[in-house]
């Protein structure tokens, strides 16, 4: 993208805008090509607006809940989703076996050399058998003991009561993503791997409830598929589910050559053991994909780690028979198909977003809570063309919240060309409508980039002498 230089914009550009480009903005004005990115919406509903407001659980839903939660009159209810929810939160990867011998090594090489330092009479045997057991000790002292996690009915509900709000929140920001800027999709199928209590389909349904036909959940644990179907019948056996259609499984269906339009599978790479395991699931889930592909984790390193994982997987490799030729792309929240430009960092952030949500009724809850998630989004074949309508328009995601200070926003984004970058927006530098758009933008959504082939060599390096200069 050598010849190409980003001009930023958080709105339409219906008369002359000021120069910018996403490694810099040029306090030079000059006249460009109008765009039109707001298409008639007032400033706080652009298109990239993507963001809810605070989101509450259906009140069907929360009232299933309260009923199951109360009933079951799980002791000290309230300790053990405070350590439900540590534990889900500060979960890591299973080492593999390479990564282990390779610190073990390290860690052998190491003590070797502090030991040739300190004594000259060294028998090799036995410093050799002491070194050792030194490293296996330090091994199991640091190394992270990732265990399967096994719900019955109890651990069932305590997550219910811990997790089920918060969940709901972080689906329903994600598929937002896919409402918002494809408003054309309608899915007629849904496959929610890892279902647990069956929040994508409380979630797709509040979309797409008038197009969804067939919503198969599947879930290794009988008690939680249990669990997800009290809740669809309010706590009631003889009662109708809320929602119709809903198919519950133990596993994936066989066949390669069924596919659904839409594929979800939120807080499941995590309960997935090893890097093979997760590509396998993977694979086999962009398989089952006919339109999009949607996988959630938590907003740690892990989970981002792991979502990275599985955008390289689809990106970057090929399973040996393809049912399916129609490519992957990044659809969110990544605005480029590029290394991800957080895991250069150092200190490493992940790349997560918030969702703030009103949690269940119970003893002890703040009235207002915040989800801190990672997602991914794939999509075959080429992007929507409700965004290829908007000619010369890319577009960056906020990355980090946004700083509205006195007559300028300072906003975190990550751009089309795999970078990092800040920027400052200020009316009199970008306009009015520019500067209104920002401000009316936060963490996570989108904001447009103005593109323009610079045809003139001299042109371009001055931008650039801008934009470091900034």
């Amino acid at each position: 993208m050598a010849s190409r230089s980003y001009k930023v914009c958080a709105v339409c550009l219906r008369t002359a805008v000021s120069r910018t480009v996403c490694r810099g903005v040029s306090t030079a004005a000059s006249p460009q090509t109008s765009v039109d990115v707001l298409k008639g919406k007032p400033h706080r509903k652009h298109d990239g607006v993507i963001n809810l407001k605070t989101l509450r659980l259906p009140e069907e839903l929360q009232n299933a809940a309260r009923s199951i939660i109360y009933s079951s009159q799980v002791k000290q209810l309230s300790d053990h989703t405070k350590k439900l929810t540590n534990y889900l939160w500060s979960r890591k990867r299973l080492v593999d076996n390479q990564t282990l011998r390779q610190k073990a090594v390290s860690l052998e090489k190491e003590m070797w050399e502090k030991a040739m330092q300190t004594r000259t009479d060294i028998d090799d045997q036995a410093m050799s058998d002491h070194i050792r057991r030194k490293v296996l000790t330090e091994l199991k002292r640091t190394t992270y003991h990732w265990t399967p996690l096994r719900y019955d009915e109890e651990l069932g509900v305590v997550y219910m009561a811990s997790r089920l709000a918060g969940g709901y929140a972080a689906v329903k920001r994600s598929l937002n993503e896919i409402k918002k800027r494809d408003p054309m999709f309608a899915p007629q199928t849904l496959l929610d791997f890892g279902s647990g209590l069956g929040t994508v389909a409380w979630a797709s349904h509040s979309y797409w409830g008038d197009s969804l036909k067939e919503m198969v959940c599947v879930d290794s644990s009988g008690p939680m598929n249990i669990l997800a179907e009290r809740l669809l019948k309010g706590d009631d056996e003889k009662a109708e589910p809320h929602i119709k259609h809903v198919y519950f499984r133990h596993f994936l269906p066989v066949s390669p050559k069924v596919q659904f339009d839409l594929v979800v599978a939120a807080f499941t790479l995590s309960e997935l053991q090893g890097v093979k395991d997760r590509e396998d699931a993977v694979f086999t889930l962009w398989r089952k994909t006919s339109s999009y592909l949607v996988l959630i984790e938590n907003g740690t390193m892990e989970g981002h780690q792991m979502l990275m994982e599985a955008r390289d997987t689809l990106l970057k490799k090929r399973e040996a028979m393809v049912h399916d030729p129609r490519p992957a792309s990044v659809f969110a929240p990544c605005s480029h198909e590029l290394k991800c430009p957080k895991l250069a960092q150092r200190p490493f952030l992940p790349c997560n977003f918030q969702q703030p949500y009103h949690p269940l009724h119970l003893p002890g809850r703040n009235e207002r809570q915040t989800e801190k998630f990672s997602y991914l989004i794939m999509k075959r074949s080429e992007p929507v063309e409700a965004e290829a309508e908007t000619e010369g328009v890319e577009w960056a995601r906020v990355v980090a919240p946004v700083l509205r200070r006195t007559r300028h926003v300072h906003c975190r984004m990550c751009c089309p060309d795999g970078q990092l970058q800040n920027m400052v927006v200020t009316a009199g530098k970008h306009g009015r409508d520019v500067y209104r758009c920002a401000r009316n933008s936060d963490w996570g959504d989108q904001v447009p980039i103005i593109q323009r082939i610079e045809e003139d060599e001299n042109e371009e390096d001055e931008i650039q002498k801008d934009g470091d200069a900034e």
